[in-house]
């Protein structure tokens, strides 16, 4: 699974990236800093199941960390959309382009509203973010438009013809934005369009019909970024009364955190709700002052920098995820080589346990037999539906033992 990071120019997008996957890519206080898309690996947070269970973990795929379990999973930063994207203003196309294999989407947007609509710096409040939201609903709506209505007549003949299905025609086109048949019959029932005669949608049903799909197959949070400003927290009330999921984020706070604690000056965890200093920091009067703003402004107001629970949300929430532990050896709860609970795997609600075989190795889910749930020793079927913070052993045919 892919998340995306996506906003207008100059609203700390790249800083959230930075701060999520420590690397360095370009911020500036300037439109357009990003050009081509960045790809990297941030982690998600979840209490270890070592704890529950009363083990000493050392994991193989991911980190524990005081029975705090980070699992790594993939961010990409891509350009920043301004209006008008959609008919290639600005970098348009390509911005819409490079998110077609996401599964979801982080809107960062500035909520201290001191950006306008084409990423220049204004006077803090001077701009409503929620105009920021609509038009790059609006330019992801126009551009899926384009794709779905190219040949339109064409195509609503010859389904009229009974020549071929609408959602198997629309998924064939669409499939490079993951937007599959079930997703498409799904907007058609719940809207009640007909689909035997295409040729009568109306330009609105056409309309909402797009924007079912993207909300479907690019479901969305809001990060709202620089709570830390003055006029932020009334921006995020509004934003939240939109009935989007909302989170404040200081994505630049997040970063200071980070590096911080990349320099041994202080212990964090991504999305603790605070940190300490350590006694062998040895602080400049700037660190030190840099540190109590992030404090006092950011984790003592909104309980966390926003960043790791926007990540969180994106994979646990919009994408209906939960974390599985697969493991060899159930008595042990370890590997072939001892390592305990050394992989957390995150998958879709609604997995089976074949389908993670299948996610582990092709040939384990091919040669499939059962599972064993590694803590109560109960055997699994092949369609038995994950639990999340399940330990299972998957044996296959020549696995067994």
């Amino acid at each position: 699974m892919l998340v995306g990071i996506i906003g207008k120019p100059n609203t700390g997008k790249s800083t959230f990236f930075n701060a999520a996957t420590l690397m360095n890519v370009p911020m500036a206080n300037y439109p357009f800093t990003t050009i081509q898309p960045n790809y990297g690996v941030a982690y998600l947070r979840r209490d270890c199941v070592c704890r529950r269970l009363d083990v000493k973990d050392n994991p193989v795929n991911s980190v524990c960390v005081n029975g705090v379990r980070l699992i790594p999973v993939k961010l990409v930063d891509v350009a920043g959309l301004v209006p008008g994207a959609a008919q290639g203003r600005g970098l348009g196309n390509k911005f819409l382009d490079d998110l077609r294999q996401a599964d979801a989407l982080i809107h960062v947007v500035d909520a201290s509203g001191s950006t306008d609509e084409e990423g220049r710096v204004c006077e803090a409040g001077s701009h409503d973010p929620i105009k920021d939201v609509e038009f790059v609903e609006e330019e992801f709506n126009l551009w899926l438009k384009q794709i779905v209505l190219k040949d339109w007549q064409r195509v609503a003949r010859t389904v009229e013809a009974g020549a071929g299905k609408l959602t198997s025609m629309l998924a064939q086109r669409l499939s490079g934005l993951a937007v599959g048949e079930q997703i498409i019959q799904e907007a058609i029932v719940n809207l009640e369009l007909n689909a035997g005669k295409p040729t009568l949608w109306s330009e609105e049903q056409i309309y909402r019909f797009i924007d079912y799909l993207r909300r479907r197959s690019k479901p969305t949070l809001i990060a709202a970024n620089k709570c830390d400003l003055p006029i932020a927290e009334k921006n995020i009330a509004k934003l939240k009364e939109c009935g989007r999921i909302v989170i404040p984020c200081a994505s630049e706070a997040e970063l200071i955190l980070r590096r911080a604690a990349e320099k041994g000056l202080i212990d964090y965890i991504p999305g603790d709700k605070g940190f300490k200093i350590r006694p062998s920091a040895n602080l400049t009067v700037e660190q030190k002052r840099v540190l109590d703003y992030v404090e006092s402004k950011v984790l003592a107001k909104w309980g966390s920098t926003g960043v790791q629970q926007a990540i969180n949300a994106a994979y646990f929430e919009l994408l209906n995820s939960i974390v599985v532990y697969p493991v060899e050896d159930e008595s042990k709860l370890s590997d072939k080589r001892g390592n305990v609970l050394p992989d957390a795997k995150v998958v879709k609600k609604g997995t089976t346990a074949k389908d993670l075989a299948y996610i582990i190795h092709t040939d384990l889910g091919d040669t499939f037999l059962y599972a064993v749930d590694a803590v109560t020793g109960v055997r699994l079927g092949a369609d038995h539906v994950l639990e999340d913070g399940q330990v299972v052993k998957i044996v296959a045919a020549g696995k067994r033992g």
